[in-house]
């Protein structure tokens, strides 16, 4: 299953997604060569025998646990079973399996919906627990925060070195542009493309417009990522708590859905109106990460919004469906 050479090296589970693909960029342009992966064909990480069998197989060194089932508010609310099952098996299959054969450092990708809907703003990673979550996407997050409890969990009781990133809203090449189970940049970026195209008047863009959102570019996780999987044990344990040992990886700023939709017209050339549908749910108002944290270990974001946009409206060109 594994393509890489042999026993060692690096596996990535969920390198054909958005994140798990950037990783794999960022890697092979470090000049990693021994890069594992296995498609989902190969290798259901749903099935804990499969996923024990590849690990025992490969005996990587380290794994980033980019594999997920991810969308928007529409997916989330339309498949929340799957959303917190499937999750949950992913996470508990790769973790458990990677404490049985000896992974010397692990990196679970959480998301920034793990915080409480109505906590303070910017978020710091101590908020996490304090609050509920935002109903629209509570099966999803229940499971990452299951997952950063089992990476912290495990190292309690098992000495591992198990670490845990909470990104913000992702985009760039790779992303989901169908129009049920996209996120909103995606989405917007296709609506304001195909009206564009069509000689449209107008686009339907969900909810008020009012709510803030960050948003990063996914080749900055990809570099966020292995930053924090290549920190030494010592360097880490210092700027995290045991108990509440995730970072948050973003921007640090943020924006209106409604400048958003702006932005993604004038990138991609619509001039025509904006219908914003109130009766559509805003989700979270504001959702905004505080990065000190991570700043204090070396990072900032590098790309632009403007120019990520511009960066993955062209991929999607480039990419038809």
């Amino acid at each position: 299953m594994g393509n890489g050479q042999g026993v060692g090296g690096i596996y990535i589970a969920g390198h054909r997604g958005m994140v798990g693909s950037a990783i794999r960029r960022a890697l092979e342009s470090a000049g990693e060569a021994n890069v594992l992966s296995a498609t989902s064909k190969d290798l259901d990480l749903r099935n804990a025998t499969a996923v024990d069998e590849f690990l025992a197989a490969n005996r990587p060194t380290q794994v980033y646990l980019a594999a997920a089932k991810v969308g928007g508010i529409q997916a989330n609310n339309a498949y929340p079973a799957e959303f917190i099952h499937d999750n949950l098996a992913i996470q508990d299959n790769v973790i458990h399996a990677a404490w049985r054969h000896g992974v010397q450092r692990l990196l679970f990708l959480g998301s920034s919906c793990i915080y409480p809907r109505d906590t303070k703003q910017p978020m710091r990673e101590e908020v996490l627990l304090t609050g509920p979550l935002e109903p629209t996407n509570e099966p999803y997050a229940i499971a990452k925060v299951a997952g950063i409890k089992l990476c912290e969990s495990y190292n309690r009781q098992y000495g591992t070195d198990f670490r845990s990133v909470m990104p913000t809203n992702l985009y760039g090449p790779g992303d989901n542009f169908d129009l049920e189970t996209s996120h909103v940049l995606p989405a917007l970026i296709r609506k304001t493309h195909e009206a564009r195209v069509t000689g449209a008047e107008s686009i339907p863009v969900w909810g008020s417009g009012r709510p803030m959102r960050e948003f990063l570019h996914v080749d900055d996780m990809a570099a966020a990522c292995v930053h924090v999987m290549n920190l030494d044990r010592a360097t880490w344990q210092a700027h995290t708590d045991p108990r509440c040992s995730h970072l948050n990886v973003g921007t640090g700023e943020d924006l209106s859905i409604g400048d958003l939709a702006r932005l993604v017209a004038d990138v991609v050339g619509f001039e025509g109106q904006l219908a914003f549908d109130p009766d559509r749910p805003d989700g979270t108002p504001r959702k905004l990460l505080d990065v000190s944290r991570l700043k204090g270990l070396g990072w900032q974001a590098s790309i632009g919004l403007r120019e990520g946009i511009e960066q993955t409206y062209q991929w999607y060109l480039e990419n038809p469906a």
